[in-house]
């Protein structure tokens, strides 16, 4: 309640779309890690339901930005804010919310919170930029795939378990702590979360399975599989992927190999 409370403007199309966000939103985990950190050093505060609103108004922010970027129609199962609206709309409207996270950071009147987030935020922007550069050329191997998952989805993770362990009243020690444990979190996350896209069904996922592959995107089941090929599958699933050909066919090669 808080959260569309805070994003209330008086502007149809606006309010109408903050009731469009809270309907398609996912599990929630970065703000219960916020909380959980906040609970492990000390209590959860007023403060850390500001430090949620901040996190989670900048993750919604990054998702709809994410969707224009990668052509997206589906989000969490739903039609996504770009499909429904158009691009212009889905741009404007994640800017609103990162608005709102910058005006959440003023409230709580602390250089620690910018410090946490103004570096997370260079991270998302640092891993989506990787993963476009790459995208082009298909030549992510293990090492890059696993700076880019760490800028793009555990940078977050971290920054909401650090801001847990401030808001809570932790020491130096408990924060550092909490940022690394919230660091391998996303990391984990992000793996399980691209495994699934092999494995999966669409139903479950709120996505089609393989749609990682039809945007291009080389994750680490698909480094693992090309790696055991020979070099003539790897060029042809390669070929395969640049051309947007068959995804069945990638699927199948990655679940084989």
């Amino acid at each position: 309640s808080e959260f569309v409370e805070q994003l209330k403007s008086g502007i149809f199309l606006v309010d109408q779309l903050n009731r469009f966000i809270v309907r398609g939103q996912g599990k929630t985990l970065r703000p219960m890690v916020t909380f959980l950190a906040a609970k492990l050093v000390g209590e959860s505060t007023e403060r850390t339901i500001k430090g949620t609103l901040i996190v989670e108004y900048l993750h919604n922010a990054t998702l709809i930005h994410d969707d224009i970027v990668d052509n997206s129609d589906k989000r969490r199962g739903l039609p996504s804010l770009k499909k429904i609206k158009g691009n212009k709309v889905a741009v404007l409207y994640g800017d609103y919310l990162l608005a709102h996270s910058l005006n959440a950071m003023l409230d709580l009147r602390d250089l620690a919170v910018f410090d946490i987030l103004s570096v997370c935020a260079r991270r998302l922007a640092k891993g989506e930029l990787i993963q476009a550069a790459k995208a082009r050329k298909l030549d992510i191997d293990e090492d890059i795939y696993l700076q880019m998952i760490a800028d793009k989805t555990a940078a977050l993770m971290s920054a909401s378990s650090e801001l847990g362990a401030l808001t809570g009243g932790g020491d130096e020690d408990q924060r550092r702590a909490l940022k690394d444990f919230g660091e391998m979190l996303g990391m984990a996350f992000q793996i399980k979360d691209d495994l699934l896209d092999f494995e999966g069904r669409s139903g479950i996922l709120g996505k089609p399975v393989g749609g990682d592959i039809k945007e291009k995107k080389i994750t680490l089941p698909l480094i693992y599989a090309l790696r055991q090929s020979n070099d003539g599958n790897r060029r042809e699933i390669l070929k395969a992927i640049r051309n947007s050909e068959s995804l069945k066919k990638v699927v199948k090669f990655v679940r084989q190999n």
